[in-house]
């Protein structure tokens, strides 16, 4: 585990990014509130429509260190849920049939040591587990290489980061040789039947902009990617998810040092969709941190936004409060309500 200083310091520049976001100020520029548009869209408090998505961080340990990543993972990174916590999870999914979906994220979740071991009491359940894989993990060690036949036997819904289907963005966003890594662990995936028609088998990608910018027409991306792959690699997949950077994390951090914040944050607020922000993921999902601590999604985790009531951990869970509690809000949330909105799932009008 990190050293109680490394995580202090850590929180404590969470919660210097987060006061930048809520104040809303650089210099003289200064945000909208983002309450303010949710009241005006009558949306306001925002509230669950009905919590369906049990989306776990079972740690942020990865084998990368990517420029736009909110959660800040990478080697370095010690937190790791343990399997006393993982069982904890099981126990609340057993007892609350109406949690469909479990979506495993990191950091590389498959560097948990119980990652497995997770995955096959999850599919006992009968539920359907996403697992959020950064393709390379599949390459990085000989105890990953099973990895595309594993999640066939239990039937994974695989979601990959895949920034651009050309070296030069990918690897400039995710690290040198990222790329080429990225093709061989989808080839690898496709050879067991991934993304191939008739399998069943659903391989999903996640496209995110390499800059100040938000993303274009997630149809339009797909339809490229789709024929760019197919044509220069052999590569087949199911759809490709186009996610808005957060101003949280490293993503701030490039948008502060590079003198894009205001003009980041003029574009989402210009940008608000009242359609996005009724369908925001976090009126269906709940988030689960590596420690058990409950947040409304993965980007309030990373700000230690806990959620509002009295059911903020694993153990206390209570499906009926939870899908009673107001949403914690943020300057932040206007990435997921710009343009078609985002989500961990991509566009959500």
């Amino acid at each position: 585990m990190k050293s109680l200083k490394a995580q202090h310091s850590f929180l404590a520049e969470a919660h210097q990014q987060l006061e930048i976001i809520e104040h809303g100020q650089s210099g003289d520029f200064a945000l909208v509130p983002f309450q303010q548009k949710l009241e005006q869209s009558g949306l306001y408090p925002l509230t669950p429509t009905q919590v369906e998505i049990f989306q776990v961080n079972i740690g942020k340990m990865c084998n990368q260190t990517c420029r736009h990543c909110h959660v800040d993972a990478g080697p370095d990174r010690n937190e790791i849920m343990t399997r006393e916590t993982m069982q904890q999870c099981i126990n609340v999914l057993q007892k609350n049939p109406q949690l469909k979906v479990v979506d495993l994220t990191g950091g590389a979740p498959e560097m948990n040591p119980n990652f497995r071991w997770f995955v096959e009491a999850l599919k006992k359940l009968h539920k359907q587990v996403i697992v959020r894989c950064n393709l390379t993990i599949i390459l990085a060690n000989k105890k990953y290489y099973d990895l595309p036949e594993f999640y066939k036997m239990h039937d994974i819904e695989v979601v990959s980061s895949l920034p651009f289907y050309t070296q030069d963005r990918t690897d400039r966003q995710r690290g040198n040789g990222v790329f080429d890594d990225s093709i061989k662990a989808l080839q690898m995936l496709n050879k067991v039947g991934y993304g191939m028609e008739g399998t069943g088998l659903i391989l999903n990608l996640v496209y995110n902009p390499a800059g100040a910018f938000l993303p274009p027409s997630q149809l339009s991306l797909q339809k490229e990617y789709k024929l760019s792959l197919i044509r220069q690699y052999g590569i087949e997949f199911n759809n490709l998810f186009a996610i808005t950077n957060l101003p949280i994390s490293r993503f701030l951090d490039y948008l502060l040092q590079s003198g894009n914040y205001e003009s980041y944050m003029e574009k989402l607020v210009n940008a608000y969709n009242p359609v996005a922000a009724a369908n925001v993921m976090c009126r269906n999902t709940i988030s689960i941190g590596w420690d058990g601590y409950l947040y409304d999604c993965d980007f309030n985790q990373m700000l230690e936004l806990k959620l509002s009531g009295e059911s903020k951990h694993i153990k206390d869970f209570d499906i009926a409060a939870l899908n009673k509690r107001n949403i914690i809000i943020g300057q932040h949330c206007y990435g997921c309500t710009a343009g078609a909105g985002s989500s961990c799932g991509g566009s959500v009008t």
